[in-house]
């Protein structure tokens, strides 16, 4: 009877797990569910990052004169991306923290899908957010300062590509804070840099600030765009910036996929 059972035990088919879920349709996947839960949200939020450098476009009005020229092309290319930087860099820093401290990466951690799709499908979601609210800031500081409006195209270069630096800089940092709290500190003081660091005249400031905003991944989106404002564009310098940008959104978004890993397994 023993060797029956077991001679029947063998014939019966072994069950095989489902493959491994791909990078691309779980990048989708989560990009999908994480757009439908902000969307709600995040409009809001989104309104106050437009609301907010809009505002900021009129202070400077007060110092900065307009009819095109250099330090009237900084603030209104810096006030722009601070649209992202609020959305992909602050609000990201914040939800990533939230969900470390909430057990909500356990959620993740028994799904089968790769966790690069996990932190590039959040990444994306917010980053989608912030295209219509640079759109208008940019238009409106064009209007405000009498800049030329025909290289508002290379936003659709911009943010994406400055978006996923920044994106993958706030999903890091909220993964790699200790505790909730460190997240949203360190998301305020990265929108924060992008604030004083981006908007500000660069020929304003002293040599170990521009260092710093050297080191900020906004600031070559900043200057990208500005230099579209030109009468003549560098687009060697252009493409340039928007290579850096892409380079460190790469090298942001892996330390993030990192720091998801790290996390996950804690």
């Amino acid at each position: 009877m023993t060797t029956a059972a077991t001679t029947a035990a063998a014939a019966v088919p072994v069950g095989v797990l489902a493959p491994k879920a791909r990078l691309f349709p779980a990048l989708a996947a989560v990009y999908r569910a994480q757009l439908s839960r902000a969307r709600v949200a995040r409009i809001p939020l989104l309104f106050v990052a437009t609301f907010q450098s809009v505002g900021i476009m009129i202070l400077m009005r007060g110092v900065v004169d307009g009819g095109g020229g250099s330090e009237a092309r900084a603030v209104v290319a810096g006030s722009s991306v601070l649209v992202v930087a609020f959305v992909a860099l602050n609000l990201l820093a914040q939800y990533f923290g939230q969900l470390r401290a909430g057990g909500g990466l356990d959620h993740y951690a028994t799904l089968p899908v790769p966790p690069a799709s996990v932190v590039l499908g959040a990444a994306a979601a917010y980053a989608s957010f912030t295209l219509p609210g640079t759109l208008v800031t940019a238009v409106f500081g064009c209007v405000l300062f009498g800049l030329p409006m025909g290289g508002l195209w290379i936003l659709a270069a911009v943010v994406p590509l400055a978006g996923a630096a920044l994106a993958g800089l706030g999903a890091a940092l909220g993964l790699l804070a200790p505790r909730q709290e460190l997240a949203t500190l360190a998301g305020q003081l990265g929108m924060s840099a992008a604030l004083l660091l981006g908007v500000l005249p660069a020929e304003r400031m002293p040599d170990p600030i521009v260092w710093a905003r050297d080191l900020l991944p906004s600031t070559y989106g900043v200057e990208a765009f500005a230099e579209t404002f030109a009468e003549h564009p560098d687009w060697t310098a252009v493409l340039l910036d928007l290579g850096v940008c892409a380079a460190v959104g790469v090298l942001s978004l892996a330390v993030a996929t990192w720091a998801y890993r790290r996390a996950a397994v804690r």
